[in-house]
């Protein structure tokens, strides 16, 4: 820290990714109203070289099915660092989009710590709680395909207080690492990840993403009505619940899923 601000490796970061992705560069701003957001907007208005944009401040962030995701500043986390949230934009022109998700939430864990499980179809989690999550955007300019992947992690711990799902903090198990050694063990590892899933697509990852499926084996209960036991992912990433009815596959823009309640407890849908 200098004068408040977290020093960011912003040159090592670089060094790393640009022999891969070339014209790639690094922004870190102090303060904006969402990483994803504004990489959205620059891609509407033509900008689509590869980036990497930081926020030490998010006063609008979002997460999946138009939540907000709250990694402000907060009272008990009043310094810079509390949380990480970054967006990382690219042209991507992969055969098959399906499973993207869950190839940036397999980078993510296994870029970070064993014991991190990832809970269908775009969390991370510690244990029974969320430590992460991940917003997946794209848009069409002319004849290319823009993805802006957006990523907001809970370094220290924070309060549950408005909050869905309880939080856990990545300084749990990894006590040494602040906002900005995350971000240099995270990157290079998924600008490789999204670069091998848009050639060989999600099929390859599926069994490593079974070895981190929070939900495998448990009996869970979607927005939709399904209900069943979780039986991990199909070669397109898919959700696959088996019912009453037989085995059913869930897609990521239908519903939101959680394990289920023991017998006769009530449990809110959602994520």
């Amino acid at each position: 820290m200098v004068d408040g601000r977290m020093r960011w490796p912003a040159e090592a970061i670089w060094e790393a990714v640009q022999p891969v992705l070339p014209g790639f560069t690094v922004e870190i701003l102090p303060q904006i109203d969402s990483t994803n957001s504004e990489l959205m907007r620059r891609a509407r208005a033509g900008q689509l070289d590869p980036v990497l944009l930081v926020a030490e401040r998010q006063l609008a962030g979002r997460g999946r099915l138009g939540r907000d995701w709250q990694s402000d500043v907060s009272a008990e986390n009043p310094q810079t660092g509390a949380s990480l949230t970054f967006s990382l934009g690219l042209s991507l022109e992969p055969r098959d989009w399906s499973g993207l998700s869950l190839a940036v939430g397999l980078a993510v864990v296994q870029s970070l710590h064993p014991e991190l499980r990832l809970k269908w179809p775009n969390d991370v989690w510690l244990g029974q709680r969320k430590l992460a999550g991940i917003l997946i955007e794209t848009t069409s300019v002319g004849a290319q395909r823009y993805v802006v992947i957006g990523i907001g992690i809970n370094i220290l711990p924070r309060s549950d207080q408005g909050l869905r799902t309880p939080a856990a903090a990545l300084t749990e198990v990894l006590p040494q690492l602040d906002a900005a050694s995350a971000l240099q063990c995270l990157v290079p590892v998924l600008v490789r990840a999204v670069q091998q899933f848009s050639q060989d697509g999600f099929a390859p990852l599926r069994q490593a993403f079974h070895a981190r499926d929070l939900l495998y084996g448990q009996e869970v209960v979607c927005t939709s009505g399904v209900s069943g036991m979780a039986r991990g992912v199909d070669a397109e990433g898919a959700l696959l619940v088996h019912t009453a009815e037989g085995l059913k596959k869930i897609s990521s823009a239908e519903v939101s899923v959680r394990p289920a309640p023991p017998a006769g407890t009530a449990m809110e849908q959602g994520s």
